[in-house]
C-alpha cells in the first residue's frame, strides 16, 4: 500500500524559511511526477509546484515562483520543497502528491492527475 508522508512544516515569521519534505513507501517517488498543493483556510487546494522526469524544468505557480525551489534526492526517495521569503499569504496545508505521468514547467497540475495523497503538513507564516 503507497503512503505519501510529508514533514518539516511549523511557524515561521514573514520572511523566513522552511523546507518540506515528502517521502513515500511502496512508491519510488522519483520515477513519476511529484507535485506541491496548499490550501489555506477558505479557499480551494491549488497547486504550488511540480516536478518531473530527469533534468526537466519544474512548475512553480507565480505566487511562489523565485522564492521556492522543488528538488529530489532519489537514494532517499524524498522530493523537497525549499521554501523563502516567507509571506503571510503562504499559510496553508501543503500536500504532497504522487503518481502523476507529466509535470511540465508551463503547465499547472491538477489535483486529478496525481493518484497518491500525503495528509498534509501546516505551515504558518506569522509575526
Amino acid at each position: 500500500q503507497v503512503q505519501v508522508v510529508e514533514s518539516g512544516g511549523g511557524l515561521v515569521q514573514p520572511g523566513g524559511s522552511l523546507r518540506l519534505s515528502c517521502t513515500a513507501s511502496a512508491f519510488i517517488l522519483h520515477d513519476y511526477p511529484t507535485a506541491w498543493f496548499r490550501q489555506a483556510p477558505g479557499k480551494e487546494r491549488e497547486a504550488v509546484s511540480c516536478i518531473g522526469y530527469g533534468n526537466a524544468d519544474p512548475y512553480y505557480s507565480d505566487s511562489v515562483k523565485g522564492r521556492f525551489t522543488a528538488s529530489r534526492d532519489a537514494a532517499k526517495n524524498i522530493v523537497y520543497l525549499q521554501m523563502n521569503s516567507l509571506k503571510l499569504e503562504d499559510t496553508a496545508v501543503y500536500y504532497c502528491a504522487a503518481g502523476a505521468h507529466f509535470c511540465h514547467a508551463s503547465k499547472t497540475p491538477l489535483i486529478d492527475e496525481y493518484e497518491y495523497w500525503g495528509q498534509g503538513t501546516q505551515v504558518t507564516v506569522s509575526s
